[in-house]
């Protein structure tokens, strides 16, 4: 019997800073939402932008990466597995639905989005799928 097929890749902006957490064995935890958009036509025929927003969780060192060198507004490259989940609160059944990361890229610097620069340890090196402008400034002549 063929497996199944359970991948997301998503390329959106950060609607918030990560917020870092650690599972008391020491996992890094990040979690953040990002905002996907497109155009499409609605039913005038006007063009409208229509925007998804994305729950993402991410682990380990690609939790802590996030957390170090993401920030609001930055857009950010996330592939991935959806994930459902649900719980109960005041006993009403609430659902979720989660991209679970595998893996990310940045694809601006924080400081391309106003964001400040940290100053505690290297910074970020421009991702494969960073645009052409940002990989320009980083070439040495």
């Amino acid at each position: 019997m063929a497996r199944g097929v359970n991948k997301v890749i998503l390329i959106g902006n950060l609607g918030k800073d990560p917020e870092l957490t650690y599972t008391p064995s020491g996992l890094a935890v990040a979690r953040f939402t990002i905002a996907t958009s497109e155009k499409r036509k609605n039913s005038d025929g006007e063009w409208v932008d229509s925007t998804e927003w994305h729950r993402i969780v991410l682990f380990g060192k690609t939790a802590e990466a996030a957390g170090q060198y993401l920030s609001k507004g930055q857009s950010v490259y996330i592939e991935g597995k959806i994930s459902y989940g649900s719980y109960e609160k005041d006993g009403v059944k609430r659902y979720t639905t989660d991209i679970i990361g595998k893996q990310m890229n940045m694809l601006s610097r924080k400081d391309d989005t106003g964001g400040k620069q940290s100053d505690s340890g290297p910074s970020p090196q421009p991702s494969e799928n960073a645009p052409e402008e940002d990989i320009e400034d980083d070439l040495p002549f």
